[in-house]
């Protein structure tokens, strides 16, 4: 029997709000016989760790993440999960707008526009691939002017990608802007899913490691 690669469900949310974790970064530092430092970025993109174990305090729930990561086959198949930190274009997580990320330039003949989100902005800010976008969130504008889901344009949401429609592809020069929530695309980090049930009414899973995929 054949499985996808990724199951297009979420961790469940309640879990999810008591993971802990954060981006990775690889970082390579060589040290000079001067005691000076040369520092080179081994990865170009940050890779997110989590551990959802935290979030896991009744039988339950115990029993939701025993299926969640059967149906999954643990490691095997990819999922979505929500980062509650960052799952929106928008500053501080606040309702997506189609003016809040600058996604492209229009040429007159370019349709496919991939999504993305900016961090920083006086030095070196670092533009993020978002490739599992929310269904229903994503908003576009063109030349600050909203479009239409549909009727100007369609979403991938296992891509991320905008692709406009004939009659509404951006003309040259013209700024592409979008604003959107997302998840971040994760698998288990272990075959392995160890539980205590030492207290009668309660379960707790001590670790529940996740680790984002590309892609």
């Amino acid at each position: 029997m054949a499985i996808a690669a990724f199951h297009d469900i979420r961790f469940p949310l309640d879990i999810a709000l008591g993971a802990r974790g954060g981006p990775e970064r690889r970082t390579e530092i060589v040290t000079t016989a001067s005691g000076r430092e040369e520092r080179n970025a081994r990865w170009a993109h940050s890779r997110r760790k989590y551990d959802a174990g935290y979030g896991v305090r009744s039988l339950s729930r115990l029993a939701e993440v025993v299926a969640f990561f059967e149906e999954r086959r643990g490691r095997l198949c990819a999922f979505r999960f929500r980062d509650r930190l960052d799952w929106s274009s928008a500053t501080g997580n606040a309702a997506p707008g189609a003016l809040d990320q600058k996604i492209g330039t229009g040429d007159g003949a370019r349709i496919a526009f991939d999504l993305v989100k900016v961090y920083g902005g006086a030095f070196a800010p670092y533009e993020r691939p978002i490739t599992k976008p929310v269904a229903g969130s994503v908003r576009v504008a063109v030349g600050g002017v909203e479009k239409a889901v549909g009727t100007d344009f369609t979403l991938d949401t296992l891509a991320g990608t905008v692709t406009f429609l004939p009659g509404a592809i951006p003309a040259a020069g013209a700024q592409v802007t979008a604003g959107f929530l997302f998840d971040v695309p994760v698998r288990f980090d272990t075959d392995y899913l160890e539980f205590d049930l030492s207290a009668f009414e309660a379960g707790a899973i001590p670790s529940i490691p996740l680790i984002e995929i590309r892609g």
